[in-house]
C-alpha cells in the first residue's frame, strides 16, 4: 500500500520518537495532532494507510523465524556485518542487538498509529461518515498484528490502548504479562472480524478473514486448541480461499493477490532508497539481502547472501517434493544445469555460506525495482496463506482430538505438490509439514518453541531461557528501569 501520510512528531511511543524524517517531516512542524488532524473522511483514511506502513518492517522478525532456527544461517559480507543475526543464530544473542530493538521499536511505532486514530472513538466531537467504523476495524487489526509481533518474540509487553503517550509518561508503563498482551489481542480481532468485509475494498488491506486467521494463530501460540480449531473451521468453510494449483507460483510479485492470499505486506519496487533508514523503504528489502552476492548470471540479480538455507533443511525434503526447489536454490546445481555455466559467477560472503539460498524471497531479473535495487523489490511477504490455515487447522485439531479432520487437512497441502498422503500420528507429522509448506517465510522458530520442539533442532539453545527474545537494555532505560528483563538474559 503506497504511503501517503506524513505522521507527526507528536506520536511519541514508549521507547522514544522513530526518527526517519520521511515520515515525521511536516510543514509547519507539529502543527497537527489529533485534536486539529482528523476534520475530513480523507484524514481518516491517510492516517490508516499511517498504520499500515511500518508492516513494511515485517522483514526483521522474517528472518529472524529461520535465522534462529534450524533453517537458515545469518550470512552476509562476514559476521561484523549485521553482527546482530550472527548472535541470534548462534543463540548467543543478549539485551544489545540493533535487530531486536528494531522488532521493538517499529511494532511500537505501528500500534502508536492504529492509537492515533483509535482516540477518536471516544471524541464526542469526531465528524461521522459512512465507513468508519471499518476504519477502526482495520486499525484494531493492525494493533493487534503489532502486539502479537511483540509478545511472541519478547513475552509479556506495556500495553497502551487508544491514546498517545508522552516521554514521562512512559517511565510509569508496566510490563504487562504475555496472557495480559493476549487477551487485548483477541479483543481487538474479535472486533475488527466482526466489522470487516471478506473482500478488501484495496489489494493488502486486512479482511473478515484476515482477522479471524490471526485470531487463530493467536489462540494457537496460548494453547486455546478448540478455540482454534473453531475460528479455523470458519476461514475454512467461508469458501473464501483455495490453494493455488502450481506451488512454484506462490512467491512471485506477478502471483500476488491470488486465491491463496489471506493477508499480505504489499511492496513496491516505483521508489528507491538508502541502507540508511530501512524502516522508510517502499520496497522489500528482504529479496536483495536474500539474493546471490555478486551473481552475474540468468534468472536472478545480484544480492547481499543473507538467510542462507541449512543442508539440514535441503535434506529434510523428498527430493520428488517440488517444494525443495521452490524454497532452497542449490546455487551450484543451477548453474551447472544453465547452457552456458562458465559464464556464470558469483562470490562467496566472509559470514557463512552453504552453498543455498532462500528461493521464495530472492531477487529475480523480472523483479527488480528502482535503484537501489536491493532495498525495492516489489515482491510481498505472504503474511498468511491458505496453505498455514489448513496446517494451523491441522494442528489445533490434531490437539483437541479431532484426528480425522487434521489429517483431511494435511492430505490436501500435500496433494496439491503432489506429495502422497501421510499418517497424521503426532504433532512431529504435523510440525515437519509446516516446515516443507512454509521454510524461509519466517514461522520455522516460533513453531519449534511453542511445540517445545527447539532443544531438539536448534543448536545452543536452551530451555527456560531462548523461547523468548531479550527486551533491548536500551528499553529498559528509557523506561526509567522498571521493567524486569527476561529470564536468562
Amino acid at each position: 500500500m503506497k504511503k501517503i501520510f506524513a505522521i507527526t512528531s507528536a506520536l511519541i511511543i514508549s521507547l522514544g520518537i522513530i526518527g526517519c524524517e520521511k515520515f515525521l517531516a511536516v510543514d509547519p512542524p507539529y502543527a497537527q495532532d489529533a485534536e486539529n488532524y482528523f476534520l475530513t473522511e480523507e484524514d481518516y483514511q491517510n492516517a490508516l494507510v499511517g498504520a499500515y506502513d511500518l508492516l513494511q518492517a515485517s522483514f526483521v522478525s522474517v528472518w529472524i523465524g529461520d535465522i534462529a532456527s534450524d533453517n537458515t544461517i545469518a550470512g552476509g559480507e562476514s559476521v561484523n556485518d549485521t553482527e546482530g543475526l550472527h548472535q541470534i543464530d548462534n543463540m548467543t544473542h543478549g539485551g544489545v542487538s540493533n535487530e531486536l530493538r528494531s522488532i521493538f521499536r517499529y511494532n511500537y511505532a505501528g500500534l502508536t498509529r492504529a492509537n492515533y486514530i483509535l482516540e477518536q472513538q471516544n471524541n464526542p466531537d469526531a465528524i461521522e461518515f459512512f465507513g468508519k467504523d471499518h476504519v477502526f476495524a482495520e486499525a484494531k487489526f493492525l494493533r493487534a498484528f503489532y502486539y502479537f509481533e511483540l509478545v511472541k518474540t519478547f513475552g509479556g509487553v506495556p500495553i497502551i490502548v487508544d491514546e498517545r503517550i508522552g516521554a514521562e509518561q512512559a517511565t510509569n508503563i508496566p510490563r504487562a504479562s504475555a496472557e495480559e498482551v493476549y487477551t487485548q489481542i483477541e479483543s481487538d480481532l474479535l472486533a475488527a472480524a466482526a466489522v470487516l468485509e471478506p473482500f478488501a475494498a484495496q489489494k493488502g488491506r486486512a479482511t473478515s478473514g484476515a482477522a479471524k486467521a490471526l485470531l487463530g494463530k493467536v489462540y494457537l501460540y496460548q494453547g486455546k486448541n478448540s478455540e482454534a480449531a473453531a475460528i479455523f473451521g470458519e476461514v475454512i468453510g467461508s469458501g473464501m480461499y483455495s490453494l493455488i494449483p502450481n506451488y512454484s507460483d506462490l512467491f512471485l510479485a506477478s502471483s500476488e493477490g491470488n486465491s491463496e492470499t489471506v493477508f499480505d505486506v504489499e511492496y513496491s519496487g516505483l521508489e528507491g532508497g538508502s541502507y540508511g533508514c530501512f524502516v522508510c523503504l517502499e520496497g522489500n528489502v528482504g529479496p536483495g539481502f536474500n539474493g546471490i552476492r555478486q551473481y552475474d548470471g540468468p534468472v536472478y540479480g545480484d544480492g547481499n547472501s543473507y538467510n542462507l538455507p541449512t543442508q539440514n533443511l535441503y535434506d529434510a525434503f523428498d527430493p520428488a517434493d517440488p517444494r525443495r526447489d521452490v524454497t532452497v536454490l542449490d546455487i551450484d546445481g543451477f548453474i551447472a544445469a544453465q547452457a552456458d555455466p562458465s559464464s556464470i559467477t558469483y562470490a562467496i560472503g566472509a559470514g557463512g555460506h552453504t552453498g543455498y539460498y532462500n528461493n521464495k524471497y530472492i531477487k529475480r531479473q523480472g523483479e527488480i525495482g528502482l535503484p537501489d535495487n536491493d532495498l525495492t523489490s516489489p515482491v510481498n511477504y505472504r503474511v498468511i496463506r491458505y496453505a498455514d490455515v489448513l496446517l494451523m487447522a491441522a494442528e489445533a485439531n490434531f490437539l483437541a482430538g479431532s484426528t480425522g479432520l487434521a489429517q483431511q487437512y494435511v492430505d490436501e497441502v500435500r496433494a496439491r505438490v503432489g506429495m502422497p498422503s501421510v499418517a497424521v500420528t503426532s504433532l512431529d507429522v504435523i510440525m515437519n509439514e509446516r516446515r516443507l509448506e512454509l521454510s524461509c517465510e519466517g514461522h520455522r522458530f516460533y513453531d519449534l518453541v511453542r511445540s517445545g520442539q527447539a532443544s531438539t533442532y536448534i543448536e545452543g539453545f536452551q530451555t527456560g531461557k531462548h523461547e523468548l527474545f531479550p527486551i533491548p537494555q536500551v528499553e529498559i532505560d528509557l523506561a526509567g528501569g522498571n521493567w524486569s528483563q527476561n529470564p536468562g538474559y
